[in-house]
C-alpha cells in the first residue's frame, strides 16, 4: 500500500513543485502543503487501511470488513461461490504477495477481494474454499 501511495505521492510532488516555480515570491506556499498531504498519503493512510481490513474463513463462509470512511463487512457463503481467482501485479509479485478474488452469484457485491495476502496463503485460502465446495456438492 505504500509503495503504491508512494507512486501516487511524486506525482503530487511533481505537481507542486511545477506550481511552486511557476508563482513568484511565494517560497512554500505549494510546497508545504503538499509536503504534509504526501506525508499523511505514504505514512499515515497506508497504516490505517491496513489496520481496517480484515477477514474470517470458518463455518463454510468467508467474513471480509474493511472501510476507513466508509465501513464495509461482507459474508460470503460459500454455497454462492462460482470461481475463485488468486491475482498477481508485479509490485505483488515483487513482494511475495497477491489478491484472492471469490466471484459469487448475484449481482450486488459479486466479487470479494483480499488484497495483500502472502501468496502461498492465497493459494490455501483457494483450496480451503475449493473443498469445501466439493464436500457441499457431494
Amino acid at each position: 500500500m505504500r509503495t503504491v501511495a508512494a507512486i501516487v505521492a511524486f506525482g503530487l510532488f511533481i505537481a507542486a513543485t511545477i506550481s511552486e516555480f511557476a508563482i513568484d515570491g511565494w517560497t512554500g506556499v505549494v510546497w508545504v502543503p503538499a509536503v504534509l498531504v504526501i506525508a499523511y498519503i505514504v505514512l499515515y493512510l497506508p497504516m490505517r487501511r491496513y489496520a481496517t481490513r480484515g477477514y474470517s474463513l470458518a463455518e463454510e463462509r468467508l467474513r471480509v470488513v474493511r472501510g476507513v470512511l466508509f465501513h464495509s463487512d461482507t459474508v460470503v457463503p460459500f454455497g454462492r461461490v462460482q470461481h475463485i481467482d488468486v491475482d498477481q501485479g508485479p509490485l505483488e509479485r515483487g513482494f511475495g504477495l497477491a489478491t484472492l478474488t471469490v466471484h459469487t452469484a448475484g449481482s450486488h457485491n459479486a466479487s470479494v477481494s483480499l488484497p495483500g495476502l502472502a501468496h502461498e496463503d492465497a493459494l490455501a485460502m483457494r483450496e480451503d474454499i475449493r473443498a469445501a465446495i466439493r464436500r457441499d456438492t457431494q
